[in-house]
């Protein structure tokens, strides 16, 4: 296994700009691998720096639960519950999906509960659909395939109701129960620290993407920090390596994943 510094993950650039204290302990908490909620960890790893900020969306997402429950008959069951959040956010904003969209729960809170614009990419739907699915107490976890569509990697949504599994495909309109997920190979069920380690490691592509290879590798770290085998974030952060050009690094980065292999 990995085995990362969190003071290392979280010192640089952090304790000195406006990041409040509550907010570092929490993702210190979090890159610990202690369970903090979907619903915050999300929002850490999506930028909020302040207690205020943290609360503001905490109060959307409460906000969206109460809206969701009104439209759901108390005797529904799992299966029906999850229905009703699928439908009742597709409802609010049938444009939604956006390819190149946001995958940052704070962005996707914004535009579900504005006016006009998609909601967001592939990610952000599903942290949307399974934050607030934890609300209704339901056992959602993500699914992760390394191509599909067409388009390659993608998350969507797995609900467990005793021995019944429902996937639920977030992008489109018609994806509740969605069936053609179901024979795709590899198919791998994360917990929700894996789908944070997902925005960390989409957030370390953006900075990559900037030119800013120093940050990338933070957040590539802190993406093995929470899933040691996502082997996206470690060959990610050899290529930030070689941008560097610390040659001897990277290879020593990566040949140490092939011993781990």
């Amino acid at each position: 296994m990995i085995r990362l510094n969190i003071s290392i993950l979280l010192n640089i650039g952090r304790i000195g700009n406006s990041m409040d204290r509550t907010i570092i302990e929490l993702e210190k908490t979090l890159l610990r691998g202690d369970d903090v909620g979907l619903a915050k960890s999300a929002l850490v790893a999506s930028g909020v720096e302040t207690r205020q900020e943290l609360n503001r969306y905490l109060d959307m997402i409460n906000r969206l639960y109460r809206a969701i429950t009104d439209t759901i008959p108390d005797d529904s069951d799992a299966v029906k519950k999850a229905r009703g959040i699928f439908d009742w956010l597709w409802q609010g904003k049938p444009d939604r999906y956006a390819p190149q969209g946001s995958f940052r729960l704070t962005q996707v809170l914004e535009a579900q509960a504005g006016a006009g614009g998609r909601v967001g990419n592939c990610l952000g739907l599903t942290i949307l659909y399974n934050v607030l699915a934890q609300r209704f107490r339901l056992a959602v976890r993500a699914a992760y395939l390394e191509d599909a569509f067409g388009r390659g990697p993608h998350v969507f949504t797995v609900l467990k109701d005793g021995k019944r599994t429902t996937d639920i495909e977030n992008i489109l309109p018609d994806g509740f129960d969605y069936q053609d997920h179901r024979k795709a190979t590899p198919r791998e069920v994360w917990r929700d620290y894996e789908l944070i380690a997902d925005m960390y490691h989409s957030i370390g592509n953006e900075l990559a993407a900037s030119g800013d290879w120093e940050k990338a590798i933070e957040n590539y770290d802190k993406s093995l920090r929470l899933n040691p085998e996502y082997s996206r974030a470690y060959l990610n952060k050899g290529i930030a390596l070689v941008e560097l050009g610390r040659l001897d690094k990277a290879a020593e980065w990566l040949r140490s994943r092939d011993r781990q292999v």
